[in-house]
């Protein structure tokens, strides 16, 4: 069960991103908004789209005066509004996330299938930023990149809910807030890597490229980063790399490295979104980790994420040479997705003895059979 959380300022640039993962007949959610729309772009509510619900006055709460963020309450109200919906017959899991956030919906039932639904679970991820934890926790899901609670802790939630947003009124973020209202319940963060806040800011290229072999579940902020692909806007972005995870969420953005040795060269896959080559063999010990292409959500001193990263580089044998997702198709025996360069690496070739060129590459086609679930070399 999807409680997806809007407003109707931001639903207009916002809709393409819930437009895209969503999937009519098939999940299950609504979503709330501030207010009922009432101008022409919303009507009619248009049945591809999660259900419209309109969250609760606040004003009737007795805590009402007291609360340091309303907004973020009528957010975390929505856990208990849409469980008062009564259309919970056979849930096992609420996930909750904004009107900004991208899920990748096999893979989240792939990774909540690894959990007892039976027992109480909160699953989620913390910001790639050490300044966003900091501020606010180290133990909480950010709730941009969506978390996802068990059915039974649900149900204990929603009778204490009120209850903490009055004990935890001076609380500004409702992030935070959930997490201490959990852990009153005896329940902790159980942490995966999938699920992502994305609390960063310029060129997402580097991250996606060396992206951790957790599935992908979610993306969030998209509209506050540059387009992921070159040459396309936000929305066309994300339509883009849909296109790859209608086919195959399993292997979205897994990254696989193989060796040409007899040119020196290093090719990183990450399936779905980018192909580097690099004229040099590196091992992937080296290359998991993100190429620093991004800057953190917050100024300040490094160091700035929760994850190791390279730099950004101008060395021939150091810096790839870029190729992106283009097309994908599918046949008998597998699929094949294409990656094409987008712009000149206008660096000389790596110098050593035996190393080539790549700039004559162009396009790049990658095979990937049906089973295993994995892309090779």
């Amino acid at each position: 069960m999807f409680v997806l959380v809007g407003g109707s300022k931001t639903w207009r640039d916002r809709k393409v991103y819930v437009e895209s993962w969503w999937r009519p007949n098939v999940t299950r959610g609504n979503i709330f908004f501030d207010v009922e729309p009432t101008s022409e772009e919303f009507q009619p509510w248009s049945p591809a789209l999660p259900p419209l619900k309109v969250n609760e006055d606040l004003k009737k709460l007795k805590i009402y005066p007291k609360l340091t963020n309303r907004v973020h309450t009528r957010i975390y109200r929505s856990i208990l509004e849409n469980y008062r919906l009564k259309q919970d017959e056979d849930v096992r899991w609420y996930v909750t996330g904004d009107d900004d956030t991208v899920f990748f919906v096999e893979n989240m039932v792939d990774v909540l299938s690894k959990y007892n639904h039976t027992e109480k679970h909160y699953i989620g991820m913390f910001s790639e930023t050490i300044k966003s934890n900091l501020h606010f926790s180290f133990d909480m899901a950010f709730g941009g990149g969506g978390y996802a609670l068990s059915y039974p802790l649900v149900e204990a939630l929603v009778e204490q809910l009120d209850e903490c947003i009055e004990r935890y009124h001076y609380i500004w973020g409702v992030d935070h807030l959930q997490s201490l209202c959990l852990a009153d319940l005896g329940v902790d963060l159980t942490l995966n890597k999938g699920f992502h806040q994305l609390d960063l800011n310029g060129d997402l290229s580097g991250f996606l490229s060396s992206h951790t072999t957790s599935p992908l579940v979610s993306f969030h902020h998209f509209g506050f980063l540059e387009p992921i692909f070159p040459g396309m806007d936000h929305p066309g972005s994300i339509r883009h790399i849909m296109k790859a995870a209608n086919v195959d969420q399993s292997r979205m953005v897994q990254q696989s490295i193989c060796h040409l040795r007899a040119s020196q060269w290093t090719f990183s896959v990450s399936w779905g979104y980018s192909v580097h080559i690099y004229e040099k063999i590196y091992p992937r010990s080296y290359l998991k980790l993100p190429i620093e292409t991004f800057r953190p959500w917050l100024p300040g001193q490094r160091p700035f994420f929760m994850f190791n990263t390279r730099p950004v580089t101008r060395d021939p044998c150091e810096a790839p040479h870029w190729f992106f997702f283009d097309s994908i198709e599918q046949g008998n025996g597998g699929v094949v997705t294409s990656y094409t360069r987008k712009f000149p690496r206008n660096l000389t070739s790596c110098p050593f003895p035996g190393h080539y060129s790549a700039d004559p590459i162009a396009s790049i086609r990658v095979f990937s059979p049906k089973t295993p679930k994995k892309v090779g070399c």
